[in-house]
């Protein structure tokens, strides 16, 4: 009985030892991580030496913008590229860099580059970041994510350091490519090119789409399913998660660029070559959930594609990774059900494989949990806001997801606007269930089973 009481479980399987306080669940020491992360980000952008001649690093501006980056949404109340400094801009870079691998994975680099002994308990805590099911490999896993991150992310780097240069010289290239590679990574969609203008000024330009998008989508599918592509080099021998993500990704970009295409190549396209259409119906379908740069302003998008987007930053990216929304996995389970329904059957199967029903629950709980909150900041934000109701529901949804999109309401948000996306965004982030899990006491699991009743749905 000692052994097997040794360590108290909590929502996820995971707690803290016997005596250990509460406090410090991992789901806890999430939450205090990236709130700690922010408060530092704040306080650095809140340095004379963070802003640019003429700027604004007031609180309210340095906490949004601290935690966009944390966050890795990329909205923001002030133009990143005018109003820091450089090193306002280096501070920006690594809390994104921070926020996107989650610092749990960076500080566990840290004691392994030191030679610190990781224990149990930093086992458990790196367990909970990246979901898994077992502790054993955990560590080799948090390097192995680390090492293909940084190469993907130099490699991307390179390539858009190398277009870079060609319009802004060595120094001012270099550091774009830079920023650049490590924000579309990390899908956080902030840019320096000023003027809140993204890449529109690169709507047709092939390298810069290509060197943006690649390093989205590969940031998007999450490190776990990455790790498995490396390791295993071929689809059949995947995971049925990575199997998972991977088809629901592709069928999402594949569907989403036809219907950007179909609704915008007489419109918000009719000015670009036919190439030039296909490659920014690929770039919105691509950066629509969750990246947050844009090639096209948004604003300028029909109402049915910014309603159409809305959609795709409510599904988000894979688990695991440094997107929002319900996930694709969530949205593939959802989908699955009603297939399963339709056919009579209780159980929902995907190649030979069942998925529990526990999942299950959780999936619609999730979806659930972030469309009302979806739907309380949009409420908040058409009462404290000067802006029709499908602009707020953007940004909310933006907010929520973490995508960083906008239909030009950030910048305009007045304090109690800059506030609930705040929020928002770190919810958004965090997951609404961990922080739920946070801030509740788990419920024991009770052997007392009720006897069935039938509701009638439908």
């Amino acid at each position: 009985m000692a052994n097997k009481d040794r360590f108290q479980t909590g929502p996820t399987g995971f707690g803290a030892g016997r005596g250990t306080p509460e406090l410090f669940t991992p789901q806890r020491i999430l939450l205090l991580g990236f709130g700690l992360l922010i408060a530092a980000g704040t306080f650095l952008l809140s340095l004379p030496a963070a802003v640019a001649p003429g700027g604004d690093n007031s609180f309210l501006v340095a906490l949004f913008t601290a935690t966009s980056a944390t966050c890795v949404v990329g909205l923001v109340v002030v133009d990143t590229g005018t109003n820091w400094s450089p090193f306002g801009q280096a501070v920006i870079l690594g809390l994104i860099q921070v926020g996107g691998l989650g610092f749990i994975v960076v500080a566990s680099l840290i004691l392994v580059l030191t030679g610190r002994r990781i224990g149990l308990r930093q086992r458990l805590l790196i367990r909970e970041s990246l979901s898994q099911n077992r502790v054993g490999g955990v560590v080799r896993l948090v390097i192995q994510i680390i090492v293909i991150t940084l190469a993907i992310q130099a490699f991307f780097a390179a390539v858009l350091a190398a277009r870079f240069i060609a319009d802004f010289g060595w120094p001012r290239g270099l550091w774009m490519g830079v920023f650049h590679g490590v924000s579309a990574f990390n899908n956080a969609g902030f840019d320096l090119f000023g003027g809140f203008r993204s890449l529109t000024a690169y709507t047709e330009d092939v390298i810069v789409n290509l060197a943006v998008a690649i390093p989205v989508i590969l940031g998007g599918l999450g490190f776990i399913v990455i790790v498995d592509l490396y390791q295993q080099r071929s689809f059949k021998k995947l995971t049925l998660h990575s199997k998972i993500v991977i088809v629901t990704t592709v069928v999402l970009l594949v569907f989403s660029t036809l219907v950007v295409l179909l609704l915008e190549h007489n419109r918000a396209f009719a000015d670009l070559t036919g190439p030039g259409k296909v490659l920014a119906a690929f770039f919105q379908a691509v950066t629509s959930r969750s990246a947050g740069f844009s090639t096209v302003a948004t604003e300028a998008l029909h109402p049915a594609t910014q309603f159409f987007t809305i959609g795709l930053m409510f599904i988000g990216g894979g688990p695991n990774s440094v997107t929002g929304g319900i996930k694709v996995t969530t949205f593939a389970i959802l989908l699955l059900s009603v297939w399963t329904l339709s056919r009579g059957s209780e159980s929902i199967d995907v190649r030979d494989r069942r998925i529990p029903l526990a999942q299950f629950y959780k999936a619609v709980a999730l979806t659930i949990i972030l469309f009302g909150l979806i739907f309380l900041a949009a409420l908040i934000l058409s009462v404290t806001e000067q802006a029709d109701f499908l602009t707020t529901l953007f940004e909310a949804t933006s907010a929520v997801g973490i995508v960083g999109l906008s239909m030009g309401l950030t910048p305009e948000l007045s304090p109690a606007g800059k506030l609930v996306v705040t929020i928002c965004m770190f919810i958004g982030r965090l997951g609404p269930l961990t922080i739920i899990w946070a801030l509740t006491k788990p419920i024991k699991k009770s052997k007392l089973k009720y006897p069935e009743e039938q509701v009638i749905i439908g």
